[in-house]
């Protein structure tokens, strides 16, 4: 998909057709996770720094991701790629590989170009968005040839012309060969793909290893024998926030590494997996990273049983000088959990000794005593993607210590007044915020200005794609 993120807020918000929209976190320390092509065009790009970003493009609409959204546009688009064929394999919301020839299409140039424009088409009619689609006889063809159609546009690599196509590329272009290895074949004088083909492969596993450097070898000769493959099973969960200032009070890391916990327990629920390994990840002031992880002894997705194990994990790490950056993740997935009876049994004592009346009278419920709240500029989480599907916003009116405050307006997020219907928020600040009012299939809309605490103005869920009438 072309620019997902940005073009699906730019189909949802009619105000921002044709401009620079760009995507991400938005903190200090935020970055970008999707630009629109007329952001681009400033040099904006994904993984920029915010801060960056909007110095080459102070112009744009800056907003936070709607993951919801995202997913139910993502999920239309892999029904259609399930169509055409078993082997579909997806690699993230917006990226999917697709097996023809296992599908039935015959691997001939015009039966594939035929199925390639029927699905664009489909695309567009579905969703309202562009697609680009690579075909090639490999995924590592595939992959550039989707590349180089972007935007909105068709690439067919005949077999045969894979040498050809790949010799001027940067060596970069391969997979696996990241700023490590590309500096080490920078050194050796080797830095298109062109000229790693005509190294020895000998000399390659002298620069980058056996393994890597024969993968390296074979793929710039345009081999990739990878296969698709339709069930990709996640091997951990895991969330993690990186903070606008660095936590430097051990009480705070430990209160942010218990709501993040909560988050990852939460998730695995979700998905109905356990897990029995506890991992946490500790980026400090000078981003120097370090994890550390417990096996338990069953598959658990008990928050409590987390959050301990977390806590345990923390005790052996300084942070004295600062931490940037947070996580809590859980592997050796499983389909099952083994119940913790220490656990239960703690929680039984909990409730006898009066812990929920105590709760009840004071008109508490779980959720409202423990925060979702999003930390600052969270960076990452997820099951091996870089983003989560938790918006900041749904919960932006519960701050980190749990305790209910002024409610916090981010751009982009959906919201409904009692008086003024449905719209999104452009901005706030100083005790204000600024909402459009409009939908996907209405004109732009006007712009007003409430005070953050309106009680007329709530938190809503986005309003469903306009896609476009065929005729």
């Amino acid at each position: 998909m072309d620019a997902f993120f940005a073009a699906v807020e730019q189909a949802a918000k009619p105000s921002l057709r044709g401009k620079p929209v760009v995507v991400g976190g938005l903190g200090p320390r935020g970055v970008v996770s999707t630009a629109s092509y007329e952001a681009r065009r400033f040099g904006v790009h994904s993984a920029m720094p915010m801060a960056q970003a909007r110095r080459r493009c102070p112009h744009a609409a800056y907003l936070v991701p709607r993951f919801g959204l995202y997913r139910q546009v993502s999920e239309s688009v892999m029904r259609l790629l399930g169509e055409l064929s078993p082997l579909m394999e997806p690699l993230s919301l917006d990226e999917a590989f697709v097996d023809l020839e296992a599908g039935g299409t015959p691997a001939r140039t015009e039966a594939v170009r035929g199925v390639a424009e029927r699905l664009r088409v489909d695309i567009r009619a579905v969703t309202g968005l562009s697609g680009s689609v690579g075909l090639a006889p490999s995924k590592l063809l595939a992959k550039i040839a989707s590349e180089d159609a972007k935007p909105d546009g068709l690439v067919i690599v005949p077999a045969g012309t894979e040498r050809e196509l790949l010799a001027p590329m940067p060596v970069r272009t391969l997979p696996g060969v990241g700023p490590a290895a590309e500096e080490t074949l920078r050194r050796a004088g080797i830095s298109t793909v062109g000229e790693i083909a005509a190294t020895d492969e000998a000399e390659l596993l002298r620069l980058l290893g056996r393994a890597h450097g024969s993968a390296v070898h074979g793929m710039a000769a345009g081999v990739d024998d990878r296969p698709v493959v339709a069930e990709r099973d996640a091997k951990s969960v895991s969330v993690e926030d990186t903070f606008d200032v660095d936590l430097t009070d051990r009480v705070r890391v430990r209160n942010e590494l218990d709501r993040l916990a909560d988050r990852c327990a939460r998730r695995l629920r979700a998905a109905g997996r356990s897990g029995r390994t506890v991992v946490i990840k500790v980026r400090s002031y000078d981003f120097s990273t370090l994890t550390r992880s417990e096996t338990q002894r069953g598959p658990t997705d008990d928050p409590a049983v987390v959050r301990e194990a977390a806590a345990r994990l923390l005790e052996g790490v300084d942070t004295t000088a600062g931490v940037r950056l947070l996580g809590v993740g859980v592997s050796g997935l499983a389909d099952f959990t083994q119940e913790d009876l220490f656990a239960q049994a703690a929680e039984e004592e909990a409730a006898l000794a009066g812990g929920a009346e105590q709760d009840e009278e004071n008109g508490l419920t779980a959720e409202d005593g423990a925060s979702t709240a999003e930390g600052p500029g969270s960076e990452a989480e997820g099951e091996g993607s870089p983003l989560d599907g938790h918006s900041p916003a749904a919960d932006s009116s519960v701050e980190p210590s749990g305790r209910k405050g002024p409610r916090r307006w981010l751009p982009g997020q959906d919201v409904n007044h009692r008086a003024y219907g449905a719209g999104w928020v452009q901005g706030s600040g100083v005790g204000r915020v600024t909402v459009r009012f409009e939908l996907p299939d209405s004109p732009p809309g006007r712009v007003r200005t409430f005070s953050c605490d309106d009680p007329d103005l709530v938190a809503a869920s986005p309003p469903p794609l306009a896609v476009p009438d065929p005729d």
